[in-house]
């Protein structure tokens, strides 16, 4: 089970998720047992370097996984206590846009270039409700007017090529919410967008989920973002999660040296003027490539011996906080160590 606060339900339970790609190099983990929770109302951050398993996470949950090479190897996907992996794809189509609607990465190419955004709207609106056309436009009209759309009834007979990044974002986000799921996922949902509409659309989401309840995953390799909508922070790391945190503490202390790799080299309204960003040398290794012991050996500065033969595994080093370092295991140590003598 993942960190998570006791008095809050979860609503989604990742339980030691394995997704493996089947290659030409073999199996390759892709996903290596990855668990995480998320309650109603409240958002978790899936971080790190592209590649990193966090889109086919999302995938996973969504039940869209490219097969093949992708495929859910072992443990389960619990939404609202049903185990997702069990449903026939029948009932999973049901769940997938009403229950849990997920947000991708380029709005351009997910909607059609071929409809107007109002049919696909009205498409979304009558698959998962019993609604006539009539009904299903007001509610697109709604819709767009909920995401700040001017002009609403008028976009509706836009074609997505005549909306703009921002815009077409926009209603990738109101197709998301058309049917009030219960879990959000956003996908790197403002990556082609830029810094002033970046931010309204996180302020767009943030508020959707206030007024909604609903559970929400960020996915992003921006740890601003992270600061600006997330509760809880999972890093993950070659396929695997290696620190998860409330996000005042991530930031405030970080233990994998990953993750104070990543805050290191994140520009912070903190850092003394004229101080650079730190760098992260090396890359993420190739699945095919992982080493014996931790993933992160060869880009760590304060890898020893231990972190070349043995994986670090998941641990509570510190109250509502793990991490899988022995870096920060023995720095812990010898904290509590001092405070004893």
């Amino acid at each position: 089970m993942a960190v998570g606060d006791p008095e809050r339900t979860a609503i989604l339970d990742i339980d030691r998720l394995q997704v493996s790609l089947f290659t030409r190099r073999g199996v390759l983990p892709a996903v290596d047992g990855l668990s995480l929770t998320v309650a109603a109302r409240e958002t978790v951050a899936i971080v790190g370097e592209s590649g990193c398993g966090k889109s086919l996470t999302a995938l996973a949950v969504m039940r869209l996984l490219p097969e093949p090479p992708a495929k859910i190897v072992s443990g389960a996907v619990r939404f609202m206590g049903r185990d997702l992996a069990s449903l026939s794809d029948r009932a999973m189509r049901r769940v997938r846009g009403k229950d849990i609607s997920m947000i991708f990465q380029d709005p351009m190419t997910s909607l059609n270039p071929v409809t107007t955004v109002g049919d696909q709207l009205i498409e979304a609106i009558q698959w998962h409700n019993d609604v006539s056309r009539r009904e299903a436009h007001a509610r697109a009209v709604e819709l767009l007017r909920q995401v700040r759309i001017p002009d609403a009834e008028r976009r509706l007979d836009d074609y997505p090529h005549q909306m703009s990044g921002g815009m077409s974002q926009r209603v990738m986000i109101a197709m998301a919410i058309a049917c009030g799921p219960k879990l959000l996922i956003a996908d790197e949902p403002t990556t082609a967008l830029d810094v002033t509409i970046q931010a309204q659309i996180l302020e767009l989401i943030k508020e959707l989920q206030a007024s909604s309840g609903m559970g929400l995953i960020i996915i992003t390799h921006d740890l601003g973002v992270v600061a600006e909508t997330a509760d809880r922070v999972v890093v993950m790391y070659a396929g695997r999660k290696v620190e998860e945190a409330p996000v005042e503490a991530l930031f405030e202390r970080p233990l994998h040296r990953y993750t104070s790799g990543l805050l290191g080299a994140t520009p912070s309204a903190k850092r003394r003027r004229g101080s650079r960003l730190a760098e992260i040398g090396g890359s993420v290794p190739a699945l095919s490539e992982l080493p014996a012991g931790c993933a992160f050996q060869n880009r760590c500065a304060d890898a020893f011996d231990r972190c070349r033969t043995e994986r670090p595994k998941l641990m509570p080093l510190m109250p509502g906080r793990t991490a899988a370092c022995f870096a920060a295991e023995e720095e812990l140590s010898r904290h509590v160590a001092a405070i004893g003598t």
